[in-house]
């Protein structure tokens, strides 16, 4: 008896689950993995020919973003079994930090590694694929790159420059400024000489403050000297070894500037072009693998940062009014540039296009920020 409704109890599992799935839901599957037609057709063999490469930056090896770099490299031989190995060079070692994009792009290195906002001379898009004041987070640039056309755009603004790009490295968020000054309100920013690149450069300059782009090097002994009131550079994990805790009283937060820092990685189109498709596999693989490890990698190592920070300088946070007078003015300064430079236009008007499809999910998961049971029961719902 017990065998018969064994048997009876194994059958009715077997119907729910065969007729179930065919009737659970009135539409078709809801997305695909577009690689894997790709990956079921193969038709290349793994090539025996040995590559080296030389790989340019504009990191010292002090850096984080450096190890990022070297993180690529290591993927890249590992998973090719040192078939493809790229040798990295810091900033200065082979040619100067910013002569880097040019080495590449004429093929003295084949590849390179970035933070594109550097190479906005040679077209203001750039920067749009390294940070935007009010723009994507880590998690839109992720998602924005590999499912909503980032890359095509990417690849677009690095090809006219005979160069091929892959994302290659996730910060995240910035710090804001390390001060002598506290600023928490609009008026507190006007004629504060701070130094920052970029389009926030532009930004802070329309509301009234002073800004001076200093070179990363030459940031601690600005504020040192009084040069400069307030400085940013990146994300507390590459910041803390910067020693702006210990010549300064606050850190004011949060940084608008970059919500989500981005690195790419940037290929001689020829030598790319050349490569085994075996290993331009490895290579596509290696730069994702290190555009998500990174983003786990830094965001551990800030929160650790964070806390040292705290024991030496006062953090503060700008209020909301204030905050909410950045991002207008960025508003009118980023229509200004997307009507003067088509390319900015592009790429912007795609990020702005998913930030807003976004906004529905978005509004709807908030609530439950990870906050510790002690922080989250005094009314800290969302981040």
């Amino acid at each position: 008896m017990k065998k018969t409704i064994s048997i009876i109890v194994t059958c009715l599992v077997a119907c729910f689950f065969i007729f179930g799935s065919a009737h659970a839901g009135k539409r078709e599957k809801f997305g695909e993995d577009a690689r894997h037609k790709d990956a079921k057709r193969v038709s290349y063999k793994t090539s025996d020919e040995k590559i080296r490469w030389k790989m340019v930056m504009p990191w010292s090896k002090g850096l984080l973003f450096y190890d990022i770099a070297v993180h690529f490299a290591d993927s890249v031989r590992l998973a090719s079994a040192g078939r493809l190995d790229i040798k990295p060079f810091s900033a200065g070692e082979l040619v100067p930090a910013m002569q880097s994009f040019d080495a590449v792009a004429q093929g003295a290195a084949e590849v390179g590694h970035d933070w594109a906002g550097y190479w906005k001379g040679k077209n203001e898009a750039f920067v749009a694929f390294g940070d935007v004041p009010f723009g994507l987070d880590s998690e839109g640039y992720n998602i924005w790159l590999y499912e909503r056309g980032g890359i095509d755009l990417l690849q677009e603004i690095y090809g006219k420059f005979n160069l091929y790009a892959l994302p290659g490295g996730q910060t995240g968020q910035d710090m804001g400024l390390f001060s002598n000054k506290r600023a928490t309100r609009m008026e507190d920013f006007k004629g504060l000489k701070i130094r920052t690149p970029g389009w926030y450069m532009d930004i802070m300059n329309k509301l009234g403050a002073s800004v001076i782009p200093l070179p990363g090097g030459e940031v601690y002994l600005g504020l040192e000297r009084g040069v400069i009131d307030a400085a940013e550079f990146s994300a507390p994990a590459i910041n803390y070894p910067m020693g702006f805790d210990d010549i300064t009283k606050y850190a004011i937060q949060p940084g608008v500037h970059q919500p989500g820092g981005q690195c790419n990685l940037f290929f001689n189109m020829d030598a790319w072009n050349k490569l085994p498709e075996d290993l331009k596999a490895i290579v596509k693989i290696s730069a994702k693998e290190t555009q998500l490890w990174s983003y786990s990698w830094i965001s551990n190592l800030n929160a650790k940062a964070m806390v040292k920070f705290n024991e030496k300088v006062e953090i503060v946070q700008m209020d909301k009014a204030t905050l909410i007078e950045f991002r207008k003015t960025t508003k009118i300064y980023l229509d200004s540039l997307k009507a003067k430079y088509p390319d900015v236009k592009k790429v912007l008007d795609s990020q702005e296009d998913f930030i807003k499809e976004y906004e529905t999910w978005r509004r709807a998961k908030s609530g439950v920020t990870p906050w510790s049971y002690e922080t989250y029961i005094e009314g800290n719902l969302t981040q």
